[in-house]
């Protein structure tokens, strides 16, 4: 009878993938980020109250917290901030670019334009307004920060990631909206090393565009076909906010 419903009664057929870590008090971020910043869940009006029998709780967290999206004023001065943002900005056609292969054999591997031409030769070409992510199985690192940073006996970091050719590409020949990676830097550390910046960020977000960092479970999701969808707290002024991300597509 009304058409919507029977879409969503359609949708739930579908499966469901959780692209986002869960998160607690331990969870990791990143050590620029003073001690003390996150404190989640601390309990202000407790049971027994006489006031009013309920239990109410406050949330401390850094907005680059676990799996996160980062807004453009994060990295571009004069860039816009969260609310320039509708809820129709969270809602993307998904491309996943698996480079799971290259990564064992190379855990600071670099994803190439090449690489992303391949994926189109083989699902089509990236559409327009996209979200374009890196599955690379990093993921499976959370929530031990060391394993996320690659941190080498020398004390270096060694992750894969993205390319400035790669994000130029995406971008600017295929007019993507949005990109992600499970890593929890858009540079491969080979290339922030390179710039001594995280270049690829701020190539990004001077563009405009979001991103969404420390994904999960992309390998539960086709390369191409799927919808991702993005939510975050409505507050103003952020720069970026913990995400909760997820994509349908068919089983």
């Amino acid at each position: 009878m009304y058409k919507l419903w029977d879409i969503l009664n359609q949708a739930k057929q579908l499966k469901w993938v959780d692209l986002s870590h869960s998160l607690n008090n331990d969870s990791p971020y990143w050590s620029g980020i003073p001690d003390g910043s996150v404190e989640l869940a601390k309990t202000v009006f407790d049971w027994g109250n006489p006031m009013l029998e309920c239990l109410i709780q406050t949330f401390k967290f850094p907005g680059q917290f676990g799996t996160h999206i980062d807004f453009p004023g994060h990295f571009a001065k004069d860039g816009v901030l969260s609310e320039a943002f509708d809820v129709k900005d969270g809602v993307y056609p998904l491309c996943v670019i698996d480079l799971t292969d290259k990564v064992a054999k190379d855990p600071c591997y670099v994803v190439t334009v090449q690489d992303i031409k391949d994926y189109e030769k083989a699902y089509g070409e990236i559409p327009d307004g996209a979200f374009v992510a890196l599955r690379t199985d990093w993921y499976k690192n959370w929530p031990d920060m060391d394993a996320l940073s690659g941190i080498a006996e020398d004390g270096s970091e060694n992750f894969p990631g993205w390319s400035m050719e790669a994000l130029q590409y995406i971008y600017e020949e295929r007019n993507a909206a949005a990109n992600g990676h499970e890593t929890l830097d858009t540079d491969a550390s080979a290339e922030a090393a390179k710039a001594e910046d995280l270049a690829c960020e701020r190539y990004v977000l001077e563009k405009g565009k979001l991103q969404i960092e420390v994904l999960c479970n992309l390998d539960q999701v086709p390369p191409a076909g799927a919808v991702l969808f993005a939510a975050w707290p409505h507050i103003e002024g952020a720069t970026g906010l913990p995400v909760r991300v997820w994509a349908i597509c068919e089983e």
